[in-house]
């Protein structure tokens, strides 16, 4: 499986979880588990996650539940 963008990642990762929030740290563990990320073609996996997870909470995709912890925003009738 070729690996994806790294909020895309995030967002499969909290759909498997379910209405689980997870820490940054078990979100990339799990994407890497799945063949999301790729360390050989992301040189800094950690960067690039964190960042994706601030866009997806600025973009509304993503909810910060706590230091570090997040979840799926709930849907929007917009979305």
């Amino acid at each position: 499986m070729p690996s994806i963008d790294a909020l895309d990642a995030a967002v499969a990762v909290l759909r498997e979880a379910g209405d689980e929030p997870l820490h940054w740290t078990v979100i990339q563990d799990r994407a890497l588990r799945a063949g999301h990320l790729d360390p050989f073609t992301t040189p800094d996996v950690r960067a690039e996650l964190l960042t994706a997870l601030r866009r997806g909470v600025r973009g509304g995709v993503l909810v910060a539940v706590g230091r570090g912890v997040y979840r799926l925003a709930p849907p929007t009738a917009e979305r």
